[in-house]
This record gives structure tokens, C-alpha cells and sequence, in this order.
């Protein structure tokens, strides 16, 4: 019955484990696919973005191009700047995302402003993007960080080229502005949850536009941001997951680097939010495979108090049966023991020889039989007493067990003060060694015999070894063992043949 509740508890724990395994294996397995549903929208998004701010700066560098070639074919003269500033009245409508356009000479003076009139002495030689192109030869559109513009207080990002004179020196700067705003209005328009975010970067980490726009983090520079460290130096286009360093949310990113401009797109989704479609579905499946697995149990559990009531009752009819059972072990036991000294008596002694000798002969094994006789016990008897006697061969009976540490040797009483030791699997040396041990044991003990020449108890043994092809019957090996110690006892006593 116990079986049947084990089986009862491994059905359930099978399949509670498989119910439990299945469950947690489909919800990381809905997780993953959520965290890359998710990093493919933010790679989607990024390119949409990265292709939108490519447009931009490639227009505004197509414009800036034009008018630095005409200047430096026409010069710039009042009258070419009124021509220039006629064609930029044109030209500007077609690109909603200026906020101006401003041409400065060699000392940053300012010759022309589109969006507003010029201001007296109006000077723009300490700004970032004038001093780099004066000091750098360079060509090349230069995108500069966030700044606000002088003339309206917004802030802007300008695009800016350089122009020479015609000994090719630095005649001056102009300058494409992009209102920040502009970007924010479109930015803001993609749903991308509570803790979204969008980033515009220039490729030295320097940040140009992000919404959520907070203008504390206008002009920072992230080239020592995780994202910028571990992903963005030598990957071009990839997704990652970090805790964002401006406001401590934790989002997945997707990031893009444009193949034509210093430009780096990021688009941020909180991880929270987009996985809160995945906790609910996952909630709900715990909360199936809980109430499946709660049924399963009390069903069960019903049916292990069944067994119990079968087993309580069983129990009760066989405690007689196991009483009894009891009392026949103890009989046996007590049948095998020899009473004086604890050890195996000669019924016991002879079943074990009988069992071993086939064991032996049919294994291919030897088996070594000591025989031990207690010298003078007569005369110890007669000298000290029966009870004296009794003593002496109890410590003998208990210093022949604790030399015979093997599970299968057997210590016997064979009868009187003979004592016998079957031991399989033992040749001569070892054999030997066990009655060298008896005998140097039996000198530590050192039990006071009177009438004995040494002074003190001594015993004689005998030691016969059966090989397979010499057994044949196991009473011709007690019959040499007694031989061999009576040899002992002729011998002087106190020994072993």
C-alpha cells in the first residue's frame, strides 16, 4: 500500500514538474519573443528617423553648397549678399525645418540674416562652429552642437560651411540653423509609451535633439555612455538594454548610425511597458496551471487517505504476525550465540564451515580455519575457580573478536576452552598474520595464570588452509586443524602450527 501512496506522490510530482517546467519555459520563451518584437520596432523606427535627419542635412548641405559657391565665384559684396538674400526667400519655404540661414565674414561679422534684421555689431567669432571652421581648413559641412540662437532664444543645431576668398584664405562662414522644436513636434507624434524616448546624436556623442526634451541635457556628451562604449564604437546598427544614465529608467534601445552623415539614431522603450503585455498573459497562465495543479493535488490527496485508511487497517491485522515473527528471529538468534561468551556457537558454527567450504570450492577460493585452545584453563580452573574460568574466557572470546575485523570471518565457541575461526578467502600468510596478532594480543592482555610457566594466560592454535581441489568435505578440514594444534601443544604451547 505504502507503493501505491509513492506512486500516487511521483504521478502528482511528474506532473506538477512538467505542468510547472511547460509553463515556465512558454513564458520565457513569450518574454523573448516580446523583448525582440520590441527591438525590432525600435530598429524600424530608427531607420524611419536616421532616413528623416539624413534628408535634412543632406538639404541643407546641398543649400549651403550653392551659396558657398557663389560666393566665392561672385564675392561677397553688398549687392551679391541682396542677390543671395532674394535667393534664399525662395528657397527657404521649401524647407520648413530652417530657422535661418546667416553668412558671416573672416571676424564673424554678420552679413546676412534670413530670419530677422541684422543687430547692430552683431558678432558670432566665439561661437563653436565659426572657430572650427576658421581654424580648419576642411570643406566639409561641419554639424554643430545644440546652441541658443542670439537672435530668438530658441535652440537650434547649425549645419555650417566654410568659404575662401579667392587666394583660397578664410573669407567667412555660413551657416544653416535647425530649430530643435521642429524635431520635438515629430518626435512626439510616435507613440512610444510613457518612458519612450528618441535621441539625435552627432557620432562624437555629442547630443543634439531628444524628446522627452528636458534642456538640462541639451550640449551634453555621451561618448562615455554604455551604449556609446560598448555598442556604438564598433557597431553600426544594434539593439541593447541598460538603464538609461539621464533619468535611471531601465529601456531597451535600438540604435542606428547613418551611412552618410556623423549622425547616430536611438530609439528607447521602457522595458517595463513593453512588457506589460507579457506579464498579464503570463499572470493568467500561472494562475491556470496553479488552479490545474491545486486539483490535481486534492484529488490525490484524496486518494492517498484512502490508501492510509487500507493501511491502518492492515497495519493492525499484522502486528500479531510481526510480533511473533519477532520472538522467531530472537529464538534463532539466541540459538546461534553461545551463552557464556557471546559468541557463535558450534550449530552455528557448523552451518557457516558447511556453507563456506561450497562457497570456497566453488568460487575457486581458499579457506583458512584456526582453531584456538586456552592453555592450562584445567589448571586455571582448579586454581582460581569456575567463575574465574567464566571470566578469562569471556576476555579471550572478546580478544579473538576485536583481531577479526572482516564481515564474513566468523568467531565460534567450538566447545570448552576451544574457540574456532572460519575466515574465506584467507591463505597461509594471512592466516598467520591474524595468529600473530591473537598471541601478541593475549601478551598485552596479559591475564594472570598460576599455575601456567609463563605467569599468564596463553592460548595454542592450530591453522589449517583449504585450496578448491583439497575441499571436499568440511569435517576433514577440522580434523587437520586439530592436528595442527595439537602439534602447537606438543610444541611447547603458546604458539601456532
Amino acid at each position: 500500500m505504502k507503493r501505491d501512496i509513492h506512486l500516487v506522490i511521483l504521478l502528482l510530482t511528474i506532473i506538477g514538474i512538467s505542468l510547472a517546467s511547460l509553463t515556465i519555459w512558454r513564458v520565457e520563451a513569450s518574454r523573448d519573443r516580446a523583448l525582440q518584437e520590441a527591438d525590432t520596432h525600435g530598429l524600424n523606427l530608427a531607420q524611419a528617423l536616421t532616413t528623416y535627419s539624413e534628408g535634412i542635412v543632406r538639404q541643407s548641405s546641398l543649400l549651403l553648397l550653392g551659396l558657398v559657391e557663389r560666393l566665392e565665384t561672385e564675392g561677397s559684396e553688398p549687392l551679391q549678399i541682396q542677390r543671395l538674400a532674394a535667393l534664399i526667400d525662395r528657397q527657404q519655404p521649401l524647407m520648413p525645418q530652417l530657422s535661418g540661414i546667416t553668412i558671416y565674414d573672416r571676424q564673424g561679422h554678420w552679413l546676412l540674416s534670413s530670419n530677422r534684421p541684422i543687430p547692430s555689431g552683431a558678432n558670432s567669432s566665439d561661437r563653436a562652429y565659426f572657430i572650427h571652421h576658421r581654424d580648419n581648413p576642411s570643406r566639409e559641412t561641419f554639424i554643430g552642437s545644440p546652441i541658443r540662437s542670439r537672435s530668438n532664444q530658441e535652440w537650434v543645431i547649425t549645419i555650417s560651411r566654410r568659404f575662401n576668398d579667392s587666394h583660397g584664405a578664410f573669407a567667412g562662414v555660413v551657416a544653416v540653423t535647425l530649430g530643435v522644436e521642429n524635431f520635438l513636434k515629430l518626435f512626439g507624434k510616435i507613440d512610444l509609451g510613457r518612458d519612450g524616448a528618441i535621441g539625435l546624436s552627432a557620432s562624437d556623442g555629442a547630443l543634439l535633439v531628444r524628446y522627452p526634451f528636458r534642456e538640462e541635457d541639451m550640449g551634453r556628451n555621451f561618448s562615455q555612455s554604455p551604449l556609446y562604449m560598448q555598442y556604438l564604437v564598433d557597431q553600426s546598427v544594434g539593439t541593447a538594454s541598460f538603464t538609461s544614465s539621464l533619468d535611471g529608467v531601465d529601456r531597451l534601445y535600438a540604435f542606428r548610425k547613418s551611412d552618410e552623415q556623423p549622425l547616430i539614431t536611438t530609439v528607447a522603450l521602457g522595458k517595463q511597458e513593453a512588457l506589460a503585455g507579457w506579464r498579464m498573459e503570463s499572470t493568467l497562465s500561472f494562475v491556470v496551471v496553479g488552479s490545474l495543479m491545486a486539483i490535481t493535488a486534492t484529488i490525490c490527496w484524496l486518494l492517498i487517505q484512502h490508501i492510509n485508511r487500507r493501511i491502518k487497517i492492515e497495519a493492525e491485522l499484522r502486528i500479531t504476525q510481526q510480533q511473533l515473527m519477532a520472538s522467531n528471529r530472537q529464538l534463532e538468534l539466541l540459538a546461534m550465540k553461545d551463552a557464556l561468551t557471546g559468541l557463535a556457537n558450534r550449530r552455528c558454527f557448523d552451518e557457516t564451515l558447511s556453507m563456506e567450504a561450497r562457497r570456497a570450492q566453488r568460487d575457486g577460493f581458499s579457506l583458512a580455519l584456526l582453531m584456538i585452545d586456552i592453555d592450562h584453563f584445567k589448571l586455571f580452573n582448579d586454581s582460581l575457580g569456575h567463575i574465574a574460568g567464566d571470566d578469562c574466557l569471556r576476555t579471550v572470546s572478546r580478544v579473538l573478536e576485536e583481531c577479526v575485523r572482516r564481515p564474513p570471518d566468523l568467531v565460534a565457541r567450538y566447545g570448552g576452552e576451544e574457540i574456532a575461526i572460519i575466515m574465506p578467502n584467507t591463505d597461509y600468510p594471512g592466516a598467520m598474520v591474524i595468529a600473530e596478532l591473537i598471541l601478541d594480543r593475549l601478551l598485552q592482555e596479559n591475564i594472570p595464570h598460576p599455575k601456567c610457566p609463563l605467569g599468564r594466560v596463553t592460548v595454542s592454535i592450530g591453522i589449517a588452509i583449504a585450496e578448491r581441489e583439497s575441499l571436499s568435505e568440511s569435517h576433514q578440514l577440522v580434523e587437520v586443524a586439530d592436528a595442527a594444534l595439537y602439534t602447537a601443544k606438543a610444541g611447547g604451547r603458546n604458539q601456532y602450527r
